[in-house]
């Protein structure tokens, strides 16, 4: 058959072999049908694979776009906050430059501060120093004026108070020469110099009233007559008062001590001053400690009152009972110096002065 078309190929016409392939019987080829399904089945894969990928194409454009819009709305949201926080740096950086210059002008002003702080507080030192300097050289000098150990002591522990209130490590040497001192006060036997002294001038001060001896007179005696009778006439009772006023011109008296000195005026007067200078010169023996002195005083004052004033007088034995007692006081003791505490404040405010020029 195949050799047929052949020569019906070679010989006839094209149209003529056209017509006997139709008439002749087609066979098929096993190996074109395997092709043929093959390349269905890859055609059917290929479009499978094209329709699925374009599926996924497709959502992944829809993806795309949906986060593109959103991409786009989180960059218009990005803008807007970068814009506001753009606003609020620049406002931060007013604001900051504001602050800087405040924070400028408040640290000058703090150094200024500063500056008087520590000049006002100079300044406050030096005064607390000077008023320690004088409490010490009031208590100085009551000790030595007047040897009075309380107000000395006071006048010390005040000056301590003053120097603790500064609160600097440089004054604890000082603070303990001034407590070594305050010790050493403490210890030293009091002597109430003030109120022996306050006793010495209310006695200076009653002299004047004190009796002399020579001034005594006894006690006016009764009326001897008794009383006058109602009938009595009156040129009768005129004779009596008369007569008792003549008996008591003339007194008769045992005077005990036969040797009373009878004084003018005027050595009764010049008596009672020295009284009293004996008495202030005993009050000055006791401000200068000077035992000796201060009894001798007393001693002379006892004397003068047992001799010249009437011992019988209750002015005159309280004034020798207070006499007496003043002469056992013991004020010949000798009171400790506190030089040392003026001297150590002194040296500091010059070492002071020395370092501020």
């Amino acid at each position: 058959m195949s050799a047929e078309i052949q020569r019906a190929d070679t010989d006839q016409p094209e149209q003529s072999r056209k017509e006997l392939l139709e008439r002749s019987p087609r066979r098929t080829n096993p190996a074109l049908i395997l092709v043929v399904i093959f390349t269905l089945v890859f055609a059917f894969i290929i479009a499978w694979q094209w329709y699925d990928t374009r599926n996924q194409i497709a959502g992944l454009q829809y993806e795309l776009a949906k986060r593109l819009a959103e991409a786009d709305a989180s960059g218009k949201e990005s803008r807007n906050l970068s814009t506001e926080a753009n606003e609020a740096g620049r406002r931060a950086e007013t604001k900051l430059s504001l602050l800087e210059a405040k924070l400028a002008e408040s640290q000058s002003q703090q150094l200024a501060l500063e500056a008087l702080y520590q000049e006002l507080t100079r300044n406050r030192n030096e005064v607390t120093l000077e008023e320690v300097e004088q409490l010490l050289l009031i208590a100085n000098q009551q000790l030595q004026l007047a040897s009075n150990v309380k107000a000395a002591l006071i006048a010390m522990q005040e000056a301590d108070a003053r120097l603790q209130r500064i609160d600097r490590p440089q004054l604890s040497p000082l603070r303990k020469i001034l407590a070594k001192d305050m010790d050493l006060l403490k210890a030293a036997p009091y002597v109430d110099t003030v109120g022996i002294s306050l006793r010495l001038d209310n006695l200076a001060a009653a002299v004047n009233t004190l009796p002399l001896a020579m001034e005594f007179r006894p006690p006016e005696a009764g009326s001897s007559g008794g009383q006058a009778p109602a009938t009595e006439s009156k040129w009768l009772r005129l004779v009596r008062e008369a007569w008792e006023d003549i008996k008591r011109l003339v007194r008769i008296q045992n005077m005990e001590k036969p040797d009373v000195a009878l004084l003018s005026p005027s050595q009764a007067y010049f008596l009672r001053e020295n009284l009293k200078l004996r008495l202030l010169s005993a009050r000055h023996a006791l401000l200068a400690r000077d035992g000796a002195s201060f009894k001798a005083d007393l001693n002379a004052a006892v004397d003068w009152i047992n001799r010249y004033y009437d011992s019988n007088s209750d002015a005159v034995v309280n004034i020798l009972e207070a006499l007496h007692q003043l002469q056992d006081s013991q004020i010949g003791i000798e009171l400790p110096r506190i030089s040392a505490s003026l001297d150590a404040v002194r040296n500091y405010r010059l070492a002071r002065d020395r370092e501020n020029r």
